[in-house]
C-alpha cells in the first residue's frame, strides 16, 4: 500500500544492468505522452552547435556546474563564469542525476549498478559509496544532514548519513519515486511518484511518510518553497506545472507548457518557476518554460537544445544551465533576458544538473575516478522483467 492508502503501482521491470537507468521511468512517460498525442512542442530546435549571443551585456556568475552524462558514464564539470568544460570525470555507471551538497564541499552521485556516490570536488576522489535500492534515481542531501535516494525500482527511498554515507533506514512509498527535494527550511522532503501520479510527503525529523497528494500523470520532479507551504510537480498529461498547497493537500494552480516536463527549478525569491521541457525523443520539446508561481502563468518560453531535461538555476537568479538530453548539450540560460547566452558540448545523454558555489579544480580534461568494489546485493544481468527500450525517459 501506498501513503495514501491505495494500492502502489506495480514495480517496473529493471532494464539490463548497463542501459536500464536512463530512466526507469521512461514506460509510464513515453505511454502517456503517446496517449495524449502531444506535439513536438514548439517547432524546429535551435542548431545545437550555435552559440545564442545575448541582447545585451550580461554578468557572469562565479562557482561550477556538474553535469551527470547518463549514456556517457560521466560527469561533466563547468566554470559557471565561462561556460567552459573543466574537466570530465570517468567510470560512473549511467550516473542519471548528480546534487551538490550545500556548502559545496561534497558532490553526490547515483550510479546504476545500485549505489549512491559522494565525490570530493576539489580532488575529485571519492569519499563513500554506498549500496541503494534497485534503479536510484535522485538523490539530496536535506537541511537535516542526511541523504535521501530515491530507488524507483524497488518503490523505497534510501537513508544515509552524511559522514562515511552510513545507512541510516529505509522509507517505503510504493509506486515509482523519481525526483526529490527538500524544503529549505527542513519541515518536508517532497517525493515525485511518477508510476502513482502522486507526491509524496516525508517528515525529515522522523523518516514518516505524512501523507501523498494526487497531482496528474507522470509527475517526474518537484519544487519546493522554502516554508514547506507549496510544491512544484510537472505532469504529462496534459503537459503542465502545477502548483500544490502542502497544507491543504491539493492543487490549486496549473500552467501548461508545450511538451511533457521533467526538471523543474524555484528561484531564489520563488517568484518564478523554470520547467524543462522535455516530451520525448519521437516528440522531443525544445523549450525551458518561465512560470509566474503567483498567477501560474507563462512569461515566456526559452528555446534550448533537444529535450530539455535537468535545470538549475544559481542563487543569485541571473543564470539557468539546462541538460538537452538528445543533442548532448547543455544551453546556459540568461533569466532576465529570457535568452540563450551560451551552448555548451557535454558528455552523452546529460540528465542531472546540479550548481556549486565553489570554483571547479582544474584538473586535466579526462579523470578517472576511483570507486571502491561495489558490495550491494546485484541481481540478476538483465533483472526479473528483461531489458526495457532504449526509449529515455525522466
Amino acid at each position: 500500500m501506498n501513503a495514501s492508502g491505495e494500492a502502489a503501482a506495480p514495480r517496473p521491470p529493471l532494464r539490463h544492468r548497463r542501459r536500464r537507468r536512463g530512466a526507469v521511468t521512461a514506460t509510464v512517460v513515453v505511454a502517456v505522452v503517446a496517449l495524449a498525442g502531444c506535439s513536438d512542442g514548439g517547432g524546429p530546435s535551435p542548431d545545437p552547435a550555435s552559440t545564442a549571443v545575448p541582447s545585451g551585456p550580461t554578468e557572469t556568475v562565479p562557482g561550477s556546474v556538474w553535469v551527470a552524462d547518463e549514456g556517457g558514464d560521466s560527469l561533466t564539470v563547468l566554470d559557471a563564469a565561462t561556460d567552459e568544460v573543466v574537466t570530465t570525470v570517468t567510470g560512473v555507471d549511467s550516473p542519471h542525476n548528480v546534487q551538490v551538497a550545500r556548502d559545496g564541499a561534497t558532490v553526490y552521485t547515483v550510479s546504476a549498478d545500485d549505489r549512491v556516490i559522494a565525490i570530493d570536488p576539489a580532488t575529485y576522489t571519492v569519499r563513500a559509496a554506498a549500496p541503494t535500492g534497485a534503479a536510484p534515481a535522485h538523490v539530496i542531501e536535506a537541511p537535516n544532514g542526511k541523504v535521501y535516494v530515491t530507488d524507483a525500482g524497488d518503490g523505497t527511498v534510501s537513508v544515509f548519513e552524511t559522514s562515511g554515507l552510513r545507512p541510516a533506514g529505509r522509507i517505503e512509498l510504493g509506486g515509482m519515486p523519481h525526483g526529490l527535494r527538500p524544503a529549505s527550511g527542513g519541515s518536508v522532503i517532497v517525493v515525485a511518484d511518477t508510476a502513482a501520479g502522486v507526491v509524496h510527503l516525508i517528515d525529515p525529523a522522523t523518516d514518516q511518510v505524512t501523507g501523498a497528494i494526487p497531482v496528474g500523470t507522470g509527475p517526474a520532479q518537484v519544487a519546493v518553497t522554502g516554508d514547506g507551504r507549496f510544491a512544484y510537480a510537472g505532469t504529462t498529461e496534459p503537459a503542465a506545472v502545477v502548483k500544490v498547497d502542502l497544507v491543504a493537500r491539493r492543487v490549486v494552480g496549473t500552467a501548461p507548457v508545450p511538451a511533457a516536463p521533467v526538471q523543474l527549478y524555484l528561484s531564489p525569491d520563488e517568484k518564478t518557476v523554470v520547467s524543462a521541457d522535455q516530451g520525448t525523443r519521437q516528440q522531443p520539446g525544445n523549450t525551458l518554460s518561465v512560470i509566474d508561481t503567483a498567477e501560474m502563468t507563462v512569461r515566456g518560453a526559452i528555446g534550448t537544445g533537444v529535450g530539455p531535461h535537468g535545470v538549475v538555476i544559481d542563487p543569485s537568479g541571473t543564470r539557468a544551465w539546462v541538460t538537452n538530453t538528445y543533442d548532448d548539450t547543455v544551453s546556459v540560460v540568461d533569466l532576465p533576458g529570457l535568452s540563450v547566452v551560451a551552448t555548451v558540448p557535454v558528455g552523452e545523454r546529460p540528465n542531472g544538473v546540479s550548481f556549486s558555489p565553489l570554483p571547479p579544480t582544474t584538473a586535466g580534461s579526462r579523470i578517472q575516478l576511483p570507486l571502491p568494489p561495489n558490495t550491494a546485493d546485484h541481481r540478476t544481468e538483465e533483472g526479473p522483467g528483461g531489458e526495457h527500450s532504449d526509449e529515455h525517459g525522466p
